[in-house]
Order: structure tokens, then sequence, then C-alpha cells
């Protein structure tokens, strides 16, 4: 692989620049930056924001910008989609991350599936997903979602998890066999989207050897603020190197990533991640808005325009990612199957 530095085209976007206020409240673990009479953060907070002692917390902005509204869909997709997801007992990353596109996707008769449980052992600064303690796998889960899939009529199937630190292998056998499970009732294509599997990469090579069709980890963010964000167990050149290895293992999986914008990063700090992500091989892009999922959450510190996300997904495209997908709504897996079928 060519290791050659990528060229960074110009860009005349302005600077995706932290608001230094806000940037001190949240702090990087130092208590100093908000006086010493300072309390840790729950969950999330476990990760070094500090809040002051009179419990105030980051309020999500009540004023969001006009290109986030959206519409409600019409149709009695949306509901057919949540029944069957109750009667089955399945989660979606779409209810339990609070995702904006819940609705639409739903109201589609799609879903992203997050299997393993929905409580997570990472405490990660951006997610509303519940953190804790997980209870025992459910050794039917892979059947229920074959279900699932076949049922909604899904042609390409899109798989998350929790984080499970707490597994021998990171649950890297459970996402085998739901691979495996699906692929057999459904014949769609598969796309993981997997957590960073660290200290368990015999768990990330189980993954690898379902074969699907996209292996999608997020990048999330650039790397000073990567463990703010992401939590003290992530690792920024981990990810590089976990995409890499997917490629190493089996060349024709095309690998994917993504990142939230609005953070505090910098326009020369995310050219230079894109950069690496290139160099690591990867195939797929997405770039979105982080909007804020309630006050014990890291705060929105920026919202970028349309038309920057046009020029940056220009950008990208000039970089050599065969498939970008950037705008405000944009998440990871928000439609993933024509981004597949290039």
């Amino acid at each position: 692989m060519n290791q050659d530095k990528a060229v960074l085209p110009n860009l005349t976007l302005p600077v995706l620049k932290a608001d230094s206020d806000v940037t001190a409240s949240i702090g990087l673990g130092v208590d100093s930056a908000v006086g010493s009479q300072t309390q840790r953060l729950g969950g999330c907070g476990s990760m070094g924001g500090t809040i002051p002692n009179q419990n105030k917390l980051f309020e999500p902005s009540r004023r969001l910008p006009s290109w986030l509204r959206r519409e409600v869909p019409k149709g009695n997709g949306n509901q057919f989609t949540h029944e069957l997801l109750r009667e089955l007992k399945l989660e979606t990353v779409c209810e339990n991350a609070k995702c904006p596109n819940r609705m639409e996707c739903y109201s589609q008769k799609t879903a992203t599936f997050m299997i393993l449980g929905n409580v997570c052992t990472r405490p990660c600064g951006f997610c509303a997903v519940a953190r804790g303690k997980p209870e025992a796998l459910e050794a039917d889960e892979p059947e229920r979602l074959a279900e699932a899939s076949a049922r909604l009529g899904l042609r390409h199937v899109v798989i998350t998890s929790v984080t499970r630190d707490d597994l021998p292998d990171g649950g890297g056998d459970h996402f085998y066999r739901c691979v495996i499970a699906v692929r057999e009732r459904t014949g769609a294509s598969i796309e993981v989207l997997t957590p960073d599997f660290v200290r368990h990469r015999h768990g990330l090579d189980r993954v690898i050897d379902s074969a699907p069709e996209v292996f999608n980890h997020n990048m999330e963010t650039v790397p000073r603020l990567y463990r703010r964000v992401r939590g003290p167990k992530s690792d920024y050149r981990w990810t590089l190197g976990l995409l890499e290895h997917v490629k190493d293992r089996n060349s024709s999986i095309r690998t994917k990533s993504g990142l939230m914008l609005g953070l505090g990063e910098t326009r020369e700090e995310l050219l230079e991640c894109l950069a690496d992500l290139r160099r690591s091989g990867c195939d797929f892009l997405t770039l979105g808005q982080y909007l804020q999922p309630g006050p014990r959450y890291l705060p929105v510190e920026r919202y970028v325009t349309p038309e920057e996300f046009d020029e940056l997904r220009s950008v990208a495209k000039s970089m050599g990612f065969a498939k970008v997908a950037s705008g405000p709504f944009v998440r990871s897996s928000y439609h993933a199957r024509e981004m597949a079928d290039s």
C-alpha cells in the first residue's frame, strides 16, 4: 500500500473552530478549567469532561438551523417496522441512539439492527445508547435477526452492536453467526458496523471470516478529540490499523468509515484524518452533523452548512474515496444499500 502522504486540496471552507468558552467548560480532564469545585459527569463524563458543582449539564441547543428540520414521513411502513421489531424482540441503533433518520428508515421498512444487547461497556460522550453491565447473550438472536430481514424484504442488511469488552472475544463469534444466519435466510448483502475490538483481535478476525460485503468501523472524530469523544480505551491508530487489517485478511471486503462534524474539529484536522483513512485503504466515507442527544452528552460546537458538506464531498472524492455520503443527516448506515451497490 502506498504510504506517501496524500495531497490535500485547497479548501475554501471556514475553519471548524471550537468555541473557546465551551471547550474550556468541557475540559480534557483539567478541573482547573472550571474551578476547583467540580464533579465528574456520569457516564460520558468519565472520559474527562467536567461540570460545575451546581449540576449544570450541557443543554442541547433549542435553536436548530433551518436545514436540520424534517417532516414526518407518510404511510404505515413506520408502524409495520416498529411492530415487527417488537414482536421479534430485536434492538436497533435507530432507536437506542436516537437517530434523527429513524422514522424515515422505518417508513421504508428498513433498520440498522443492533446485536449483543442494548447496554454498552463504553462511555462514549456522543452516544445515547445505555451504558453499564450488559446481560448475557441471546443464543437465538441470529435466527430472529434473519427472520426480520426476510419479512422486511431487505436486500442489504446492516448489523451493528454495542461494545462488549466483557466478552472473551468482544462478541466476534456472535457477529459471525448473525451474518451467516441472515445470508443463508435472505441471500442479502451484509454490512457490519463494528466496535473497535481493542484487545480482542481474534474476535475481529472472526467477524472478518464471515466475509461481509462491507466492513464499517467509524473514526467518529479527529485525533485531538478522540478520547474526549470516544472514551479512554479508544485509540486513533488502532482504528486505522483495524481497517488495514480487514483489507489484509480479505481484500474483497469494502471498508467504510465515518465522522461526525461539529465537535470542535478544524478543517486541517479533518482533511488530515481523511488522508489517513485513504492511506488505510478505506473505500467508503460518511460525513454527518453531530447532534447532541441530551444534556449529559457533548455539546454541538458548530452546525456545518449543507454547502460545506457538499464541498467536503467533492474534496473527499478527489482524495480517492469510491463513495462519499456527506450531509447534515448522514449517518453510518444511512442509505447504506445505495453505497454498497456501487
